[in-house]
């Protein structure tokens, strides 16, 4: 028998985690595991109780946040992260292929495989779907601030950023071999280890989460008559063929920006200086997928 452990976020993205339980007691298959149920009260709590845990299969129960922290905590071990995603965008389990339909994910934990996934830091900090610098998490710490959560709100918050935040200049610089590959202004940068933001919004469209590589994603300043179309490339899964967006894979980097500002983590933000050290840790965790993604990934 597999213990499992399920450590759910009661707060992530708004979602009442009543029928999330449910779904868990009555489709979970009792002959392979032997479940618990954990809830969180404060930041930091998944990442101990996942590190904590004897459990071969720990689940984070929320949204991309819940995600990272329990993620966090099995980083480097035997132990394999399992999704049940109820946030406000989801990104990880989405590029994954775990479905929002609790009942669903639930079943690729019964039915899934396990994969070895790619681990991005930066910083020191791990981050497993996305991190950015600019305009972008500028909104993610608008975001952490409102009352309301779900996309509509997030897209108000973005418009609302894109006409106040400044544009920024910003330096790439491989560190093996040190040279610089590139430098200008940008809206955003984001650091991209799966392919997405949330919400089915590509922002890297080819990243992979074993290649051991980060694609790093330039979006050059442009107008209001260009949103449409950016929008649409974006959740289409073809940011990368607009003239806007520049894409850098690289193992290892270095970025700075003129001034101090906002940056976020998958989707947690903070206040952040002006150097970053990104870098990637090869096959650094174990995940649970659906077993159609095998081969896909």
């Amino acid at each position: 028998m597999t213990e499992i452990r399920f450590i759910v976020n009661p707060i992530s993205g708004g979602i009442d985690k009543k029928k999330v339980i449910a779904a868990i007691e009555k489709y979970l298959d009792g002959g392979i595991y032997h479940p618990e149920i954990l809830f969180t009260e404060k930041a930091g709590d998944a990442t101990r109780m996942a590190r904590e845990t004897q459990a071969e299969l720990v689940v984070a129960v929320g949204g991309d946040g819940t995600v990272s922290e329990v993620a966090r905590g099995l980083v480097h071990s035997d132990k394999c992260l399992g999704v049940i995603p109820c946030g406000s965008g989801d990104g990880l389990a989405l590029h994954l292929g775990i479905s929002r339909n609790p009942v669903k994910a639930v079943q690729v934990l019964n039915e899934g495989c396990r994969m070895q996934m790619d681990v991005a830091r930066m910083n020191g900090t791990c981050f497993f779907c996305t991190a950015g610098l600019g305009l972008d998490a500028s909104v993610s710490l608008d975001f952490a601030k409102s009352k309301r959560r779900g996309l509509g709100n997030y897209i108000s918050l973005a418009w609302k950023d894109w006409h106040q935040y400044p544009v920024d200049t910003y330096t790439i610089e491989l560190e093996t071999p040190s040279e610089v590959i590139w430098s200008g202004p940008a809206v955003f940068v984001t650091i991209a280890n799966a392919n997405q933001w949330g919400n089915m919004a590509r922002i890297a469209p080819m990243a992979s989460l074993r290649d051991g590589l980060l694609d790093v994603v330039v979006v050059h300043p442009f107008s209001a008559l260009e949103i449409p179309d950016l929008a649409t490339r974006l959740m289409v899964g073809k940011a990368d063929t607009s003239r806007r967006f520049l894409r850098f894979p690289a193992s290892k980097v270095h970025i700075t920006r003129t001034r101090p500002g906002a940056a976020h983590c998958d989707g947690d933000p903070f206040e952040a200086g002006t150097e970053f050290d990104l870098d990637v840790l090869p096959g650094a965790l174990n995940v649970m997928i659906p077993r159609a993604k095998a081969e896909t990934l």
